[in-house]
Parts: structure tokens; C-alpha cells; sequence
């Protein structure tokens, strides 16, 4: 004979509640203080997951099969109830049509309801079925539901979880509890590309603009892997890699739904990145899948695919932050001929206020046609002032006006 599996190494934390709508706000509460969440049966679970609340794994109690069937052996005690007519919630049709095949009885006269509802609703649909005696009563997987019939005098019976399904319940919890540790530990390697530091160098752009610009982007970086706890190494001179963990990245990207890095970079520095999330058991691995996933959004083909997991397959939903702004911006050329008829005495730097002044818009609207500008290779930005005076330093750009007749 085999030996027991050993226990897994686990602590549960009750949360309990006096009515089931008040799941998800438990869920919220504990946050990120539980690996995962086992639910006292099919409500509480399905409320959380429509309100959102459920970030980590979860599942809960069974009370189909055994259960019901332990419902309706108590109810056949009961001379008012007839098993063959009575009103159930919750419980999926499938699930009730299966327990009374397993005991060879009619489920003809059983009337289901397993859409999720208040107390007082799901009461309701009971009593109303025994009044018209439609029904000779109910059997409820809902407490409080059981308190509102006993007291409108209805015949009824409590679906309880057994203890096997409590059993196989915290099993099943503790085991998705342990699986998501391991993805959250799992080596996550995120590359970024600045595709302005890749064009290569132009009499428009001097060398020292661009060392500039890359030690302030390296700089970038490393604040922000050390609030995840990663590690930045440069690649080449328009690349870098940042190694963390998959929990760690997804905290701060919310679950993958928006770029790393991205907006900070764009806001600071003006540059527009692009970004391949990859996961994988070895760092060649995520490494390899955060380069496909980076190829996939250079395509242009599928937004979703700057994430990639250890398998290789493309995390979804997409992200939310958009690599440009709007569609009525004027296209960047048109843009950059209206600054340089404007532009005196060639000089060619401007900020965002110049800019606006020229254009006849405001700063804020400047600034984004400025970076749609950069990411269309029309612009480079110059490293930000670093001035005594609090706010944000002043962000400059380098029209490359030379293109303009070169098209």
C-alpha cells in the first residue's frame, strides 16, 4: 500500500457573513492576504465573480449529487413533502435531473430555479408554488431562504454539504491555492524598445542626444523595477530587459490590462515603447516569450500578444493603454510644417507652451501632438531640465524640420 499524501502547509481564514450579497465586499476585504477562496456554496461564489471582486483562484462547496440526495432522503421523513413535487434553488437542472435519475424518480413535477436573486425573491418563487400547490415544498440551499418559509409555514429542507464535499472542497481550494503561488513566483522577463533610440544616428540627431536620452531612460527604469522588486539590464543601445515575477508585474500593470512602464516613460521623457511580457520555468524561456510577444505587437497584429505565458500562449484582455492618442490629432507632418513656418532665427527646440502658442492650442494638447511627433520620427526629445524649482521639469523636443524636405 502507498503512503498518505502529505498535507499541504496551508491556513484558512474565515470571513463570515450574515447574507450572501455581502461576499464580494469579504473577498475585497481580504485582497491579497489569501491565495485563493472556497465559498460555502454556488452564491456567494457566483456574486463575487460578477462583481469582480475575484482576483485569485476560488471554488466552492458542492450540493449536487450527494447532497441532494441526502436533502431528499430527509424530506421523504417529512409525510407533507412528496419528493416527486417540490421547488428547488440554486441547483442547475442538470444537477437535480441527475440526482433523481440516480434514485428512479419522475423529475417531471420538480420545478428549478437556479438564477441568482435576494432572499425575499428566491423565498418568494417557493411560496408561490406551494400556495398555488404546484409544489408540496421546497428544498433550499439558502439559510435564510429556509427561515422566510418555516415562518410562512412552507414544508421545507435545507440542501446541506456533506462532509465528503466539505472535504473535497478544501482539498481542491488548498491545491489552487498552492498552483497560484507557484504562477505568482513564476520568472516573468518584460523587454522594452525604444524605437527612436533604434532609427539610426542622423546629422539631425547628435550622438549625445541620444546617450543622454538613453541614461535618463535607464534611470526611468530602474525606479520603477524597484518598486516591483526586478532587475534592469540594457541589451543594446535601444533595448532593455527587466526581470521580476509574474505576481509582481501583474500587481503593476493591473493583471496585464495595461503596459509596464509605458506611461511614465511617455509622460517624463516623451518616448513612445514598445513591450513583450514573457513568462517561463528558465530565463532563456521568458526571455524567448517575451521577444514573441514584442514581435507580435511590432506587427501591429495582435495588441493582446505583448504578454505572453510560460506556455506561449497570449495573455488576455489587451491592454487599456493606447500606444497614441486619439484619432482627430493632425498628422505629424502637417503638424511639424505649421511649427517650423512659426519657428525663428532656426532655432528648432520647443516645449510644450511654445508649442501651444504656435499651434493656437492649449499646452496640454501641444504636448500629446509633440510626442505624436516623437513616435513618428518627426521629433526627439531632449533629456528634461533638472531645475531647482518643484513640479515637473520642463520637457524640450528637437524638431528634425530637415524632414520636412525629405518627403
Amino acid at each position: 500500500m502507498g503512503h498518505a499524501a502529505a498535507p499541504l502547509p496551508c491556513r484558512l481564514v474565515a470571513a463570515a457573513y450574515r447574507d450572501e450579497q455581502e461576499a464580494p465586499d469579504k473577498v475585497t476585504r481580504l485582497g491579497a492576504g489569501v491565495d485563493a477562496c472556497l465559498f460555502a456554496s454556488p452564491i456567494p461564489y457566483d456574486l463575487a465573480r460578477r462583481s469582480g471582486a475575484l482576483t485569485m483562484p476560488a471554488t466552492y462547496v458542492q450540493l449536487g449529487g450527494a447532497a441532494l440526495i441526502a436533502a431528499l432522503g430527509r424530506a421523504v421523513m417529512d409525510e407533507r413533502i412528496d419528493p416527486r413535487r417540490v421547488s428547488v434553488d440554486v441547483l442547475s437542472r442538470a444537477d437535480v435531473e441527475e440526482a433523481y435519475a440516480d434514485l428512479g424518480l419522475p423529475s417531471g413535477g420538480v420545478q428549478s430555479r437556479d438564477e441568482p436573486g435576494a432572499t425575499g425573491t428566491i423565498a418568494a418563487f417557493h411560496e408561490r408554488l406551494a400556495r398555488q400547490g404546484s409544489t408540496t415544498g421546497a428544498l433550499t440551499c439558502l439559510p435564510a431562504v429556509a427561515e422566510r418559509l418555516q415562518a410562512a409555514d412552507v414544508p421545507v429542507v435545507r440542501v446541506r454539504p456533506t462532509s465528503a464535499a466539505v472535504r473535497t472542497a478544501l482539498h481542491t481550494a488548498a491545491l489552487l491555492g498552492a498552483h497560484h503561488r507557484l504562477e505568482e513566483s513564476q520568472l516573468t522577463v518584460v523587454l522594452v524598445e525604444v524605437p527612436t533610440l533604434r532609427e539610426p544616428v542622423r546629422r539631425a540627431a547628435p550622438r549625445h542626444w541620444r546617450d543622454e536620452l538613453r541614461l535618463s531612460l535607464h534611470r526611468l527604469l530602474v525606479q520603477e523595477a524597484n518598486r516591483i522588486n526586478a532587475t534592469v539590464t540594457a541589451i543594446d543601445d535601444h533595448s532593455y530587459m527587466v526581470t521580476a515575477t509574474r505576481g509582481s508585474v501583474s500587481a503593476a500593470t493591473e493583471g496585464f490590462r495595461v503596459l509596464p512602464f509605458a506611461a511614465r516613460v511617455r509622460d517624463e521623457l516623451g518616448l513612445a515603447v514598445e513591450v513583450g511580457v514573457g513568462m517561463g520555468r528558465t530565463t532563456h524561456d521568458a526571455e524567448a516569450h517575451a521577444r514573441a510577444a514584442l514581435a507580435r505587437t511590432q506587427t501591429g497584429k495582435q495588441v493582446q500578444g505583448f504578454a505572453v505565458d510560460r506556455e506561449g500562449r497570449a495573455l488576455v484582455p489587451a491592454p487599456r493603454t493606447p500606444l497614441h492618442g486619439g484619432t482627430a490629432k493632425p498628422k505629424g507632418v502637417e503638424v511639424l510644417a505649421r511649427l517650423a513656418a512659426k519657428l525663428e532665427n532656426g532655432d528648432t527646440v520647443v516645449d510644450a507652451e511654445g508649442a501651444g502658442k504656435m499651434l493656437g492650442v492649449t499646452s496640454r494638447t501641444a504636448r500629446r501632438l509633440l510626442r505624436t511627433l516623437v513616435d513618428e520620427g518627426l521629433a526627439w526629445p531632449l533629456p528634461p531640465n533638472r531645475t531647482p524649482q518643484p513640479g515637473r521639469p520642463r520637457q524640450l523636443y528637437r524638431l528634425i524640420v530637415e524632414k520636412l524636405g525629405a518627403r
